[in-house]
């Protein structure tokens, strides 16, 4: 599907004044559901600009003043002279609403009308039925000439002056009777001649008294044959006349509706429009996820913990890493309280900014001696503008590519924790996975209850892997102790997972590192981000993504048919170029890329466009771990030109940037080699001077990068 139809898409949402669901798929004609609020445009591929616009704005007109009713009820007259008059009035009201709109009109007419899309070329106009010459008056009569008797004239005027539906209804109902009884009055039904004659007058004389007699004779024959009697040999011949007439006036249109044929050869010639080529369009759409399913709770996961490290000999083996974690918690303190300061001096300015200094209307005794020169001798007052509530949501990649850094990055996280327990921000820490198993629930009885849906299985909407989980791993609603229990227990799987680590002590199974379901975990916060706004009640929420790589697209359910089944099945397929994704709530369509690497990266841009566009009061932070051998490729698929050589040069000297192309308002890029370095200034006992100043000089270069990176981080949140 083409620019021109998202356009067109865009437009008829803005003209309908409500969030319609505008959809472009291969059928023949345009239609309006009344109910469901949809227009369902055909790929009107052979349609000039001024004809696109036209048909456009002609079904958007119906979409606004079009009602939602059954009016068969209250109108005798068919579809097709309900639908001249009503296409009058709400093309009037079209051009009254939007002054812009008779120029499209009027140039689309005339195109429809030069390419003889009413099939009247050959047609003499006068000789055609009232409606039939109403419909040509109103949609082209600027130009072509279309004239009316005075009794025509006051249905046209009546059409022409309709400002309701009810109005287009009295309409309608006028212009069938007159077409009705101008059909009948057309008409002529043939008299059946029983004595044929010279100069067709009955015969009389002996002629005419065989075929009288022959006729009379046949007449009883066939009483007697068929058994009847023959007693109204009168009244048969009679019905006789009346059905001979009756099909006759049949073939004649008497007894049959008339039709408004130029509306028929408009709609045909409208259908020719269409690019028959085009694949069908699938519009798809993000399910509504089961929470409950989803979320391993943060309990859970520690309870597992403590079940593998409960005992004597696994507590010994993990004195070392705890140790080390505590070592790092203090060193952590500086760089935490660096982003305190941060965020408070951020915080204050932009309050500052936001102050008004106002007259108390109480005379400052300190100024009175200078009433002679200065005429501002009151007290004032500064007033501050509140502060708002921030929270801060965390999205952890739990992948195998993560093992290399994954310590390092639990660093960062741990320092953004720490940062939001110092100011009192409300934080939650999920993790994805697609190995941590299904959560079997136990009632009170003791009976093992299946797991539960992640979604309500429906066409055209997003396929959930029922494998997926999202582990609450760390959360601002337990108590201080537990949370640094919390945080020990996953800086010891992060060293274990660590390069070189050798560690003999064991991790819980469900927490091993597993694939990269980094799509599903962004639908999840289609409903996460607005429950945790709701419940915390904060003004600014803050989703910070921390990954090393991309997640696959997903799939979408379809209706499949298969020969050797009689019912179809909901199955799976591939997203492809043919589909969109649609948001009901906002009226936004995204068209959907390929299935490539760089496809990868177009769909989970897509749903993250999606979702600021869904919360346009939330920032999503990304946070992406590159090796050397990647940033220069993956930089490039978001920047050009001066900007790409501008944040190359960033990344060989600083080892990060900061791109704001992504569907992220921020994405960071951080080197995960310089993760891995340490920011300590260590020095062996017998070291030289160079070797002194080389390691002071990558302990302050390390320490730069992080600062950098957090004061950026800051700048963004506060």
């Amino acid at each position: 599907m083409s620019n021109k139809f998202e356009i067109r898409g865009m437009l008829a949402r803005l003209l309908a004044t409500e969030n319609i669901v505008v959809e472009h798929k291969n059928v023949s004609t345009a239609c309006f559901n009344v109910q469901t609020r949809c227009l369902t445009l055909p790929l009107w591929k052979k349609a000039s600009d001024n004809v696109y616009d036209m048909l456009v704005l002609h079904e958007i007109s119906h979409s606004l003043w079009t009602p939602d009713i059954d009016w068969s009820k209250e109108c005798n007259a068919p579809q097709q002279f309900v639908n001249v008059c009503e296409d009058v009035r709400v093309e009037k009201l079209c051009k009254r609403k939007y002054p812009g709109s008779p120029k499209s009109f009027y140039k689309g007419y005339k195109e429809l009308n030069d390419d003889d899309f009413f099939m009247i070329g050959d047609e003499d106009v006068s000789k055609m039925n009232l409606a039939d010459r109403a419909n040509l008056y109103f949609k082209v009569g600027n130009f072509i000439s279309v004239s009316f008797t005075e009794r025509e004239q006051e249905i046209i005027d009546m059409i022409a002056d309709a400002e309701t539906f009810g109005d287009a209804l009295l309409a309608s109902e006028a212009l069938y009777r007159y077409c009705k009884d101008e059909q009948f009055q057309k008409a002529e039904i043939p008299e059946i001649n029983l004595h044929p004659n010279q100069g067709g007058q009955s015969g009389s004389g002996e002629d005419g008294e065989k075929v009288e007699s022959q006729i009379d004779s046949e007449e009883s024959e066939e009483s007697e044959e068929s058994g009847g009697d023959n007693t109204s040999n009168e009244s048969s011949t009679e019905g006789k006349k009346e059905d001979e007439g009756l099909q006759n006036g049949m073939e004649g249109g008497v007894g049959a509706d008339p039709e408004v044929s130029t509306m028929n050869s408009l709609n045909d010639s409208i259908k020719n429009l269409v690019e028959n080529s085009y694949n069908e369009t699938v519009y798809l759409e993000i399910p509504k996820v089961n929470l409950e399913s989803v979320i391993v709770p943060n309990s859970d996961i520690h309870n597992h913990c403590d079940e593998i490290w409960n005992d004597s000999f696994q507590k010994e083996l993990l004195q070392p890493v705890d140790k080390e974690y505590i070592e790092f918690k203090r060193s952590a303190q500086r760089e935490v309280n660096y982003l305190v300061k941060e965020f408070e001096c951020r915080k204050s300015a932009d309050s500052y900014a936001r102050s008004h200094t106002s007259r108390t209307g109480v005379l400052d005794t300190s100024k009175l001696h200078t009433y002679r020169y200065n005429e501002d001798l009151f007290k004032k007052v500064t007033t501050l503008a509140d502060g708002k509530n921030h929270g801060l949501v965390f999205v952890l990649d739990w992948s195998g590519s993560m093992s290399n850094v994954l310590l390092d990055t639990m660093k960062q996280l741990y320092n953004l924790i720490w940062f939001c327990k110092k100011v009192s921000i409300p934080f939650e820490v999920y993790a994805f996975t697609d190995s941590y198993g299904p959560q079997i629930k136990t009632t009170e009885s003791g009976m093992h209850l299946p797991p539960s849906e992640h979604t309500v299985k429906k066409e055209n909407e997003f396929a959930i892997h029922e494998h997926f989980r999202l582990m609450n791993i760390f959360t601002s609603k337990v108590r201080n102790s537990e949370l640094e229990n919390q945080m020990k227990n996953f800086f010891r799987i992060a060293r274990y997972f660590s390069k070189n680590s050798h560690q003999t002590y064991s991790i819980p199974h469900r927490l091993h590192l597993s694939g990269t379901p980094l799509n599903e975990a962004l639908v999840t916060l289609y409903e996460i981000l607005p429950k945790f706004k709701r419940e915390n009640k904060l003004q600014k929420v803050h989703c910070v993504v921390l990954t090393d790589g991309e997640g696959a697209p997903l799939h979408y359910y379809r209706s499949i048919k298969r020969a050797w089944q009689s019912e179809p099945y909901l199955g799976t397929a591939y997203v492809d170029e043919r589909c969109f994704l649609r948001d009901r709530k906002t009226g936004n369509v995204y068209k959907m890329g390929d299935c490539s690497y760089r496809g990868y990266m177009q769909f989970t841009d897509l749903i993250l466009k999606n979702l600021r566009d869904r919360f346009p009061s939330m920032n999503f932070v990304g946070m992406r771990l590159l090796e050397s051998g990647q940033a220069s490729s993956f930089i490039r698929q978001y920047t050009e030109g001066k900007e790409l050589d501008d944040v190359n040069a960033r990344w060989k000297k600083e080892k990060s940037f900061v791109l704001s192309s992504s569907g992220y308002h921020k994405y960071f890029g951080i080197s995960g080699n310089a993760l891995n370095k340490s920011t300590e200034f260590e020095v062996d006992e017998d070291a030289s001077k160079s070797k002194i100043k080389s390691a002071f000089t990558k302990s302050l270069g390390a320490k730069k990068m992080n600062k950098k990176i957090l004061s950026e981080f800051m700048e963004l949140i506060a």
